[in-house]
């Protein structure tokens, strides 16, 4: 199953085991988001990444500079392990990792999930790329990509286990876009993809063809 079959099969799946009350209440926070255009303020292509250190979790200090010095480093934003849409993605890089560290690419993934709960997602998943934990989305914000969940919502989530302040450890109630950003061994972005619809996602089939072509020395767009 490739990763548009498995959101596909994550959405049908929350559509029979959700109330609809509580799936359209989690669908108008998308339609807020995408509203609001946030993801047209990201950093685009071009840009430079911020200069940032934050700890694994292990809770190592890792520096981004260190990385992605090493070559073309894929940066994903994810919401939390409580999102399937990211478990599934997650996955996916996972199973693409081979692949990519063949052609001298580095992935690394950011949540403001805490350690409460990032240990345990990479044990049972066996993850084997570094899970950055960017407490109250410090980071995410200079990539400006943070939005905040309505007050109106949040007893929908938290009425199918999903209570933000005890994953986050804040109550500020703010989650990243999924975005991935694609970074040359300058800290440029050569790939930027941030999409407001958390159930979409990056192949990683085309992450791979952009590593591809930025060792080719391409010029890439988003």
């Amino acid at each position: 199953m490739d990763l548009a079959q498995s959101l596909r099969f994550a959405r049908k799946n929350l559509e029979e085991t959700l109330p609809r009350e509580t799936l359209e209440a989690i669908d108008n926070v998308t339609e807020e988001v995408i509203n609001e255009r946030i993801a047209h303020q990201s950093l685009k292509v071009g840009d430079m990444i911020p200069d940032f250190v934050l700890p694994n979790h292990n809770g190592e200090l890792i520096e981004i500079k260190k990385i992605f010095k090493r070559g073309a480093t894929i940066i994903s934003f994810y919401r939390g392990t409580w999102c399937p849409f990211c478990n599934v993605e997650l996955k996916a890089l996972e199973q693409a990792l081979p692949a990519i560290s063949m052609l001298g690419g580095n992935v690394v993934t950011i949540s403001p999930q805490t350690f409460v709960k990032s240990p345990q997602s990479i044990e049972e998943k066996k993850l084997n790329f570094e899970m950055l934990i960017d407490k109250s989305n410090q980071v995410a914000r200079q990539f400006n990509i943070v939005f905040k969940i309505p007050k109106k919502s949040r007893s929908y989530y938290r009425s199918i286990g999903i209570y933000l302040p005890k994953y986050n450890g804040d109550a500020s109630f703010e989650l990243p876009i999924p975005a991935t950003f694609i970074v040359n061994q300058d800290g440029k972005i050569d790939y930027a993809y941030v999409e407001p619809d958390h159930t979409q996602r990056l192949d990683p089939v085309e992450i791979i063809t952009i590593i591809r072509q930025m060792n080719n020395g391409d010029v890439l767009n988003s």
